[in-house]
């Protein structure tokens, strides 16, 4: 690959989203670090974004790319944006949401003050939201700065909420979103987690994007109720939970065992028996958590079903 031409691709998914993306424009428009591009992959949309985008870049003051594709889903849009992306750090600011003026120089800074020496072992800067009345999303970092990963500060730190950062462009490159016939979603978590196994995230506690609980954006909207599209997905997710991250298993056993019955749920309801779902899992202490949950998971199908209609 070239060599990066700007600091940072701003990144923007978008799914008939129009009425929201003044919010990611205007907070482009007063940042203070000017060392970046905006990359609005669309997702198929069908209202104005197209028109708000062209007029946009008339008269912005920063790099405004605009690709359009057919309605894939979030992480097809994201695996495009990866690619196409000229900044060395990569950052996704979703088409509902803002930031802080001068959120773009801090990232920088937090990534500039990991030593240099050290910074090859980290993809990865992540900072805290606060939602439109000002109060912090989920909870807190362990301390101020926090070198971890994204499986540890879930586990071990129990941290929770929206979280936002950035990661390394060329590191995204070698973990893309897999492409799963039929779905349109595909859960972000499966991306993260293989980077976290790979790779650390310096996670600091100051608040920089701003996230709006009122409009949340519909091109990677979850529901209770398993949608038709995206059961595969899940259960890939759930799957890869329980063939890598059993190690962490006795500092959270109900969260695994929580993942085991949605894999039996989210499996069926992709069409898949008891004897695929069993070949999709590596260990025997996988297929034992999955047994002892494969009642509850069926019952959680059916529930689905019911609530369908």
């Amino acid at each position: 690959m070239s060599e990066p031409t700007y600091c940072f691709t701003v990144f923007t998914p978008t799914y008939n989203r129009a009425n929201t993306l003044q919010r990611v424009y205007d907070s482009l428009c007063v940042q203070t670090y000017r060392n970046f591009e905006w990359l609005v992959v669309d997702d198929g949309s069908s209202d104005d974004t197209h028109g708000k985008i062209a007029a946009w870049r008339t008269h912005a003051s920063f790099p405004i790319r605009y690709i359009y594709q057919e309605n894939q889903g979030k992480h097809i849009a994201f695996n495009r944006g990866v690619r196409e992306a000229k900044g060395k750090l990569f950052l996704s600011l979703d088409s509902d949401d803002a930031c802080v003026p001068n959120a773009l120089e801090r990232l920088k800074h937090h990534w500039d003050s990991i030593p240099d020496n050290q910074r090859h072992r980290f993809s990865a800067v992540t900072v805290l939201c606060e939602d439109e009345t000002g109060a912090i999303h989920g909870s807190r970092f362990p301390s101020d700065v926090t070198d971890s990963d994204s499986i540890e500060i879930r586990y071990r730190f129990r941290v929770k909420g929206e979280k936002w950062g950035f990661h390394l462009t060329e590191i995204l490159r070698q973990f893309p979103f897999p492409k799963v016939a039929g779905e349109k979603f595909v859960t972000e978590d499966i991306v993260w987690r293989a980077i976290a196994r790979r790779y650390k995230t310096r996670y600091v506690n100051e608040v920089l994007r701003i996230y709006f609980n009122s409009d949340a954006d519909q091109i990677g909207r979850l529901t209770k109720v398993v949608p038709k599209g995206q059961a595969k997905g899940r259960a890939l997710y759930c799957e890869s939970v329980l063939n890598q991250d059993l190690a962490w298993f006795s500092a959270v056993p109900g969260e695994f065992l929580r993942v085991a019955g949605n894999y039996a749920r989210y499996a069926f309801h992709a069409g898949s028996g008891i004897s695929k779902q069993a070949s999709g899992l590596r260990s025997f202490r996988a297929r034992l958590l999955w047994v002892l949950m494969l009642p509850v998971g069926y019952l959680l199908y059916r529930r689905d079903h019911s609530r369908q209609g």
